[in-house]
């Protein structure tokens, strides 16, 4: 099974990709990863990007395409993936379109509130960047990283300012592929303002492990 996650940030979208990866035995894919693994790798795509980043020019959707295409090109990605943070506009979505590939989109449903509480009480650790929610899962001691003791600190796009205006930029650019894939009989939308497990349980009802 093929899928791309929608949602705004702070959403619950990359827990339940991670959850779901191990789950369907299926790659979770961001762009992000894909850029830091091509330039890391120095690859001809990782070199072409490199080059419009270091010139503070942003990565054309001809450029995101081609990377995406290339990734899942590879054997990992032959019993379906995750698409997380990709497509980002409906130009990318319709380019998207083109390669024919089969997806079901799931749209994550949360009220702003909630995305401010999850995000802005957020903490990572400085060390293994494990994450904690000071209101919904603190650490046993605060400021102090449960798993390895390290440092805990707010993450700059974690600040009021940053969350605002990140949901800005969603509501913006992505929410109308919402409509878009909605009117073409692939969306499913799932309640993600609860525990990321019973998210996962609703998810598995509703796109059942094939066996």
């Amino acid at each position: 099974m093929n899928f791309i996650f929608l949602g705004p940030p702070g959403a619950g979208k990359g827990t339940l990709a991670s959850q779901v990866a191990e789950e369907y035995k299926i790659p979770q894919i961001s762009t992000g990863d894909i850029f830091r693994e091509n330039i890391k790798n120095q690859t001809e795509l990782g070199k072409k990007v490199k080059a419009i980043m270091d010139a503070g020019g942003l990565v054309s959707d001809d450029v995101v395409l081609e990377i995406v295409d290339d990734r899942l090109k590879k054997d990992d990605c032959k019993n379906g993936f995750i698409l997380d943070g990709f497509p980002r506009t409906i130009p990318q979505a319709e380019a998207f379109e083109k390669l024919g590939i089969p997806v079901q989109v799931v749209n994550f449903e949360v009220d702003n509130q909630l995305i401010i509480d999850r995000l802005s009480n957020r903490r990572v650790c400085k060390n293994c960047k494990a994450n904690f929610n000071v209101k919904f899962m603190p650490p046993k001691v605060e400021g102090v990283c449960d798993k390895c003791g390290g440092e805990l600190f707010t993450r700059d796009d974690d600040k009021l300012e940053s969350i605002t205006h990140r949901l800005e930029v969603y509501r913006k650019e992505t929410e109308p592929l919402i409509e878009f894939y909605r009117s073409r009989g692939k969306m499913t939308d799932i309640n993600s303002a609860r525990d990321s497990a019973e998210v996962l349980v609703d998810f598995k009802k509703l796109f059942p492990v094939e066996k």
